[in-house]
């Protein structure tokens, strides 16, 4: 076992990434991660905890699914916003569509549209109400298109890359605050987990809130990340993205047509100054896919005599 973390801490290191990971069966509790206490900027990943907060409401009969929101167009330009961050015009959308549209396709306009029934503060409530602790939830996701990548033209982005890279402090603080752990949005592999752990199977998670971010993480369109190594005919992979200049993250669940079904938490940090990494992307796959490998074949039964 040890042989194995340690060969997959080096092919993180080769790719340039470090990384919090945690793969966890949901039904034996037995898991496997390299550094899953170790705390992230979560940046699209919030999107998670706003979608349960909401329908937690919805559930109480605080909010109305079907409600219908005026919605102000986001006005993006830069390369990566999707959905009504990209309209021109103003929309009506309703409550159960904004989620699909922030959890889904990770609309941060429509995330945004949720925040401002549910603000950050609330979310974070609604989370400790829940029973979980590990993610903070300090601000919108709006937030997320004010770093110094939207100010430089498309050529130039590397330079932003570089400034993410190298202007750490050891204590994981920064100059940019969607980096710096004390004053972003932030999260663990474990923290994650849980709350993988907590939708998947019985908790204090109201059952039909559950069931719709299952729902929603299923229709998850963002899949170039885990998706290549956890989705097949004989298994469903749902989950959900986060990235912003060197942070990708992904957190999901895959379950397999023989009743495994495992959480699956990847939070990556990159030293390689690029904004398209597909090299990294498949080494975060393939050291999250060899985790859950090893748990794989540690619940299955052993031969019959």
């Amino acid at each position: 076992m040890t042989r194995i973390l340690r060969d997959m801490r080096d092919l993180l290191d080769e790719g340039g990434l470090r990384g919090s990971f945690l793969v966890r069966d949901l039904d034996t509790g037995d898991e496997l991660g390299i550094d899953p206490d170790a705390e992230f900027p979560i940046a699209s990943l919030v999107k998670l905890p706003l979608a349960i907060a909401t329908l937690e409401r919805v559930a109480r009969g605080e909010l109305d699914a079907a409600a219908r929101i005026d919605v102000t167009p986001g006005r993006g330009t830069a390369r990566g916003p999707t959905g009504l961050s990209r309209f021109r015009h103003p929309a009506t959308v309703a409550v159960d569509d904004l989620l699909y549209l922030s959890t889904a396709i990770s609309d941060s306009t429509a995330a945004d549209a949720l925040f401002a029934m549910t603000p950050p503060a609330a979310v974070a409530a609604e989370l400790r109400r829940l029973g979980h602790d590990g993610i903070a939830i300090r601000h919108l996701t709006g937030d997320l298109a004010q770093t110094p990548a939207e100010r430089l033209a498309p050529a130039d982005a590397h330079l932003a890359h570089s400034l993410a890279i190298n202007a750490a402090t050891d204590g994981d603080g920064h100059p940019i605050a969607q980096l710096d752990v004390s004053r972003a949005n932030t999260g663990s592999a474990r923290a994650f987990t849980d709350l993988l752990q907590a939708l998947w199977r019985p908790s204090k998670i109201h059952p039909d809130a559950a069931a719709r971010v299952r729902e929603l993480m299923a229709d998850n369109l963002l899949r170039q990340r885990l998706t290549p190594d956890f989705a097949a005919d004989a298994s469903r992979w749902s989950s959900k993205t986060g990235t912003l200049l060197n942070l990708r993250h992904e957190v999901g669940v895959v379950e397999h047509a023989d009743g495994q079904a495992f959480a699956v938490a990847a939070l990556t940090q990159s030293r390689v100054p690029a904004v398209t990494q597909p090299g990294a992307e498949a080494q975060m796959a393939q050291v999250a896919r060899t985790l859950r490998d090893e748990l794989r074949e540690r619940g299955r039964p052993g031969p019959r005599h």
